[in-house]
């Protein structure tokens, strides 16, 4: 178990390949602080290059997943932007805000496949860093808003990139437009979320059960099935065909492979090699 200021990373069952990494600031609803920022890519990146990690499951510390930036947090924009040229002013804002980005697409950027388990609050940041996760379940009384417009605020760390592709454009576009608080339920019918469950512990078993399921599998065949995913989201569907094809010439003929058909014909578990 690492605990950090924001964030604790924990293998609950010895053995999995199933990591749990969460957000820890329960007394501020998991608000994510300046720390959040640094420490956050840095769990990830740690997580990656653990062979011993195969999924790893988000979730936040308490009654709530995340309750957005940090009010702190949120006036170091105008900290940063204090330049009596405003054009310099608004150069290193600019640099800011891109160091702000980079902690959230850290998770696209992580080869395993990051799962996130949401209750209570999923605001503003939260939505963010939902959005760059590869699955998404929540519980039915989680709530979600994407805040940043009452804030007088335009979204900036990947919600109005990601959303769409999620819940489709004209959702996206009502959603962030209006800063509306919606239910899980109403996340599941949208596709934010893959399930909804009635509460959280029957949440945190599924989530259990689906992660020690993909934790099983060939980690060649996750890693290539997420990093596929994530760079065809991006490509015309003949790009991506030509991207897979390049990516298994070099995956394809694996360890993985000959395992996988032993176990199927023989009627057993593979087991495959950390990656």
């Amino acid at each position: 178990m690492e605990k950090l200021k924001t964030l604790e990373i924990l293998q609950k069952t010895p053995n999995s390949g199933v990591f749990h990494l969460y957000l820890n600031r329960p007394s501020h609803r998991n608000a994510l602080s300046r720390d959040f920022f640094s420490e956050f890519p840095k769990a990830l990146a740690s997580l990656d290059q653990n062979p011993n990690v195969n999924v790893v499951v988000l979730s936040g510390v308490g009654n709530h997943f995340c309750a957005g930036i940090d009010l702190g947090t949120l006036g170091s924009f105008s900290e940063n932007s204090d330049s009596d040229d405003r054009g310099r002013g608004g150069e290193k804002l600019r640099r800011h805000i891109k160091y702000l980005q980079d902690a959230v697409t850290a998770i696209e950027l992580c080869r395993k496949p990051v799962i996130a388990s949401i209750q209570g609050a999923c605001i503003g940041g939260g939505i963010d860093i939902v959005t760059a996760c590869d699955v998404r379940y929540c519980t039915d009384d989680a709530f979600f808003s994407v805040k940043e417009v009452d804030l007088a605020i335009t979204a900036d760390l990947g919600t109005l990139q990601r959303l769409p592709a999620i819940v489709g454009y004209g959702n996206a576009m009502e959603l962030a437009l209006t800063g509306r608080r919606f239910s899980g339920s109403e996340a599941k019918q949208l596709g934010l979320v893959s399930r909804s469950f009635g509460s959280k512990g029957e949440m945190d078993e599924a989530v259990r059960l689906i992660a020690e399921d993909i934790a099983s599998k060939s980690p060649l065949a996750v890693t290539g099935t997420k990093a596929v995913l994530l760079r065809s989201r991006d490509m015309s569907v003949e790009q991506g065909l030509d991207y897979v094809a390049t990516w298994n010439s070099a995956m394809l003929l694996s360890d993985d492979l000959t395992e996988a058909i032993s176990a199927y014909t023989q009627k057993r578990k593979p087991v495959f090699a950390k990656l």
